[in-house]
């Protein structure tokens, strides 16, 4: 029987008990934890089927080469104790190497220091393939080798968490096989090798989800305050806390796709606000807002990007989300901006591959822009519950 079984098909004893009690030689447990939780969120329509879902290990290893990222700087933080092997001293984490190795890269690349968010930052841009083929063969080849050491990292905690190994996850196996037993993340290929997570835990993590990452969060200071560390000076949990916590600003900039969206007006080409229904031409000045903010979930694909009366959205909307009433009034205008922005080849590119990496079920059809601001709607209402947010 396994441990969901025995909790009467609940997970949310399952998450507490593997964050207060489960032992822990490293953070990998509470990085698994925090990942699932942040994929939950990332694709919270999933929930809705109350079905096992299939994640692939390399999505979980882009959370963790964010989470590890600012524990691998010029002061390194450990994870865990560090022990002798026939004569040497074992690294603390198996990919510290290679999650190092990445953020000098980094440095290479960006010719500056690196920030404790980076981390996120480069997984975003390495998750938009028009944003990956931007940057040097050599910062690719590292990530994809950082990326591939943690997927062989996180097989630990999915085999221990819980009372016994294979308790709450079965063993990782190739989509391919787990194909009608579980649903997959969007973009998951048959030869991905998956964990899967049982319907209930998904559902908990979808229910607690900022519970959860708090949790997360807190137990993983305590944790890192009890290693300890190379270092003369000790790590307290606050500087745990800010480290965890970093989050990364808007320094990408929407160049690209203004740029697009003015070859557009400029073919006269016009949208329509959603907030204001005010048209927007040429002649008219507008901002390519955020239709979920930053502030809340850091999405710059292009289908969460639209052209915006300016006023409104400095001075009411900001880094706030709409009512659902009024979600749902703006749900023709997303359907119509992303009917023109079919009509760029470069952005119809662009829309179909950032939707695919988010949404499943949008086919190329003629209803695929009405299909599309459905989803978006959904999705900003989804998270926007998770994470109980203001509304206008």
């Amino acid at each position: 029987m396994s441990l969901l079984d025995s909790l009467g098909a609940s997970g949310d004893q399952a998450i507490a008990a593997i964050l207060k009690h489960d032992n822990k030689t490293t953070s990998y447990k509470i990085a698994l934890l925090r990942a699932l939780n942040d994929l939950v969120l990332s694709y919270p329509g999933l929930a809705q089927h109350e079905q096992p879902v299939a994640v692939p290990l390399a999505r979980i290893a882009e959370l963790w080469a964010a989470y590890y990222w600012p524990f691998m700087g010029p002061q390194p933080v450990c994870q865990g104790p560090r022990s002798m092997f026939q004569g040497t001293l074992r690294n603390d984490v198996s990919f510290r190497p290679a999650l190092t190795q990445l953020r000098a890269e980094w440095q290479r690349t960006l010719l500056t220091t690196a920030e404790p968010a980076d981390g996120f930052f480069l997984f975003t841009e390495m998750r938009t393939p028009r944003r990956r083929a931007t940057y040097p063969v050599s910062l690719v080849r590292a990530y994809d080798h950082a990326i591939t050491a943690i997927a062989a990292a996180i097989r630990k905690p999915i085999q221990y968490a819980g009372p016994e190994q294979w308790s709450l996850f079965p063993q990782p196996e190739p989509f391919g096989r787990l194909a009608g037993h579980a649903l997959p993340l969007p973009g998951t290929t048959p030869a991905d090798v998956c964990v899967v997570v049982a319907a209930p835990l998904w559902q908990a993590f979808h229910r607690l989800s900022l519970y959860v990452e708090a949790l997360c969060i807190h137990e993983w200071c305590l944790f890192s305050e009890s290693v300890t560390q190379d270092a003369a000076t000790p790590t307290t949990r606050g500087h745990i806390y800010t480290l965890l916590t970093a989050r990364p600003d808007n320094r990408r900039p929407l160049s690209w796709e203004r740029n697009q969206v003015d070859i557009l007006l400029h073919e006269q080409v016009s949208f329509t606000c959603p907030w204001t229904q005010k048209v927007i031409t040429q002649a008219t000045p507008y901002d390519l807002d955020h239709l979920l903010p930053l502030a809340i979930y850091p999405l710059n694909e292009l289908w969460n990007l639209l052209p915006v009366d300016p006023e409104f959205n400095q001075r009411t909307k900001r880094d706030r989300v709409p009512s659902v009433q009024r979600l749902a009034a703006a749900e023709p205008f997303f359907a119509a901006a992303y009917a023109s922005y079919g009509q760029s080849i470069p952005l119809s590119q662009a829309m179909h591959t950032d939707a695919a990496l988010r949404f499943t079920g949008l086919a190329s059809t003629p209803s695929f822009a009405v299909d599309l601001a459905r989803h978006t709607v959904g999705f900003i209402n989804n998270v926007s519950a998770a994470r109980y947010v203001t509304r206008f």
